[in-house]
């Protein structure tokens, strides 16, 4: 059990790490230009993600969120002390990613971010973005498993570009961004929005998926 927390703690700091170090970076090579910046910052995090999940999954299953957590133990597959333990490595793990980032560029450890996150569209950005992972892992789980670690990368990287939010899904990730006052900050006062709308789609896949889950046959009589 020590392994696998200490797994989902090292991930989701490297995660965090890699997110906050590639948009600093992308900002600052891309002088200016916001999409060579998002560029930079995607392909990244998409091929961090794929490492970590590599390494790390046999360890933990690479969780590095609260809402695949959830959704593992909504499963059957994470008993709720686990789930609290993830938890807690996670946003403990992704606070940790941020402030060793902003060691390696020498900016002030803590900072908060004044970037403003929030309206409608990023709400519901975010909701269909979460929504989107989490069918991706339980479809991949089912049918794909040993190319998971690829497909969530993916994913994550096309994210990026096709929703409004830039594909946060990830209530540890939005706690930990408003933390840094950088090119992936977030405003603190917008963090409740974008988890609130995290949790919204995992409540709505967790009650979908038990809807269409087919029922065991009843035994003859």
């Amino acid at each position: 059990m020590m392994r696998s927390y200490l797994a989902e703690f090292v991930g989701t700091a490297f995660l965090l790490a890699i997110v906050a170090g590639s948009g600093i970076m992308g900002e600052s090579l891309g002088a200016g230009n916001a999409a060579v910046a998002l560029l930079g910052n995607s392909i990244a995090t998409g091929a961090g993600l794929y490492v970590l999940i590599v390494l790390l999954g046999p360890l933990s299953g690479a969780h590095f969120n609260p809402v695949v957590s959830l959704m593992f133990w909504s499963m059957g597959q994470l008993e709720l002390k686990k789930l609290v333990g993830y938890w807690a490595c996670q946003f403990s793990g992704a606070i940790l990613g941020i402030f060793l980032t902003h060691m390696m560029f020498s900016l002030p450890i803590i900072q908060e971010s004044t970037k403003v996150r929030t309206g409608a569209g990023i709400w519901v950005s975010e909701c269909i973005s979460t929504l989107i992972l989490l069918s991706v892992i339980r479809i991949g789980v089912q049918e794909a498993k040993d190319r998971i670690p690829m497909i969530v990368a993916l994913t994550v990287t096309a994210g990026y570009w096709f929703t409004s939010s830039t594909f946060f899904a990830n209530p540890a990730v939005s706690v930990a961004r408003s933390f840094t006052n950088t090119f992936v900050g977030i405003a603190p006062i917008d963090v409740l929005g974008f988890i609130s709308s995290q949790l919204l789609a995992a409540f709505i896949f967790i009650v979908l998926i038990s809807l269409i889950k087919p029922r065991k046959p009843s035994s003859p009589l």
